[in-house]
Parts: structure tokens; sequence; C-alpha cells
């Protein structure tokens, strides 16, 4: 299923600039999806490396890291797909990074629900199938809008550029029948500013 779902991805979604912040010794949670700033650390620049070449990774996974020392915390939410294990192998790719000394792996699996598989295609195609978002969101093979369900409750992460553009994906998502509510968590690049439990209902 993932695969197929990778292929409608790649064909249909987005790309955006990110403004996530890292620095050598200890870094906040950051996407790994998003690059780093400038002053990057060599070590988070190859963890993040590491889990944007895990196998069917796609924009209905979150995955993000923090960074203490030589410690790396993994943190997000991924959807089941056997026999694939994304936590797992995220966990297990960034073990192989020389210099980390630990992983602390607390990537929550999402329920195993054919409605939320049902609600994530729908999502990503109201948002990245719309003219005006696709157009100019839609180089990248791994978009910066990702799209995570869990039993019907949608979260967007990611980073776009302007309020405008967070307004519009949020009406998309929330126009998407069995949705229950969208939490926005989107970042808007000329505001620097990550919007937590911004959520709606239907």
């Amino acid at each position: 299923m993932r695969r197929l779902i990778s292929i409608l991805s790649m064909s249909i979604l987005a790309s955006a600039i990110s403004a996530s912040a890292q620095n050598a010794q200890s870094t906040q949670p950051g996407q790994a999806f998003a690059p780093g700033s400038a002053d990057e650390s060599q070590l988070a620049k190859e963890i993040r490396h590491n889990l944007l070449m895990l196998p069917y990774y796609s924009i209905f996974d979150d995955l993000s890291f923090s960074l203490n020392g030589t410690v790396v915390t993994l943190q997000g939410a991924c959807p089941p797909d056997p026999p694939w294990d994304i936590k797992s192998d995220a966990a297990n790719t960034v073990k192989q990074v020389k210099g980390v000394t630990q992983v602390v792996n607390n990537i929550k699996e999402l329920p195993l629900s054919p409605m939320d598989w049902q609600i994530r295609r729908a999502v990503a195609k109201a948002i990245y199938g719309d003219a005006e978002i696709g157009m100019r969101y839609g180089a990248q093979a791994l978009p910066s809008i990702h799209i995570i369900v869990d039993n019907g409750h949608v979260t967007l992460k990611g980073v776009v550029d302007n309020q405008m553009d967070d307004t519009m994906i949020k009406m998309r998502a929330n126009q998407v029948p069995n949705v229950f509510s969208v939490t926005d968590n989107l970042v808007v690049v000329d505001q620097g500013k990550k919007k937590e439990n911004v959520s709606s209902t239907q």
C-alpha cells in the first residue's frame, strides 16, 4: 500500500522551504524532512540524511529528532503498513550514524485503520490536488506538508510560505468527509512561528 501511496505523493505533492533550527550540541525536535539551519552540526545533518533515505518514508509519516550531545531522541508518528516498520527502521538507521551513542525511540505507531488510510489519501488529494497549492508546492518527492491521521483526527505538520497558504491548506483538509478534527501545526515561513494545537472540528 505504501508503494502506491508514495507514487501518488510524488505525482501530486509539494515542496516548501523550512526554517528548523538545530545546533551542534543540543537541538530541539526538528522534522526530518525539513532542512536544518546553516549552522547545523555535521552529526545532525547525517542523522537527517539517514532518516530521509528510509524506504517508503512518505507524507503520511512524521519523523523528527532532537540531539543532546551524542544521544538522539526520535519523535513523531507513523501509520502501520506491514511488512514495513518505519518506527524500527528509523531507530536502526540512526544507530548506524558514526558518533551516535544512544537512540531513544519515542515515535508513535498509529492505529491500523482502513478509514484512516482513506482519509490520508483524500486529504492529500484535497491539498496537493488543489491548483493553487499543487502548482507551487509540487517539486519534491517528499514535500514539506505532512498529513498525520489518528482515528479520524488530522494533524498537519511541516512548513508553508505564507499565512494564506496555511489557511487554504487547513480549509481543504476540513472539507474531507469523515475528518473529525484538523490540528494545524504548520510553520509559516514569513512569520517564523509554529502554531501548536490550533484545532477545528467539522
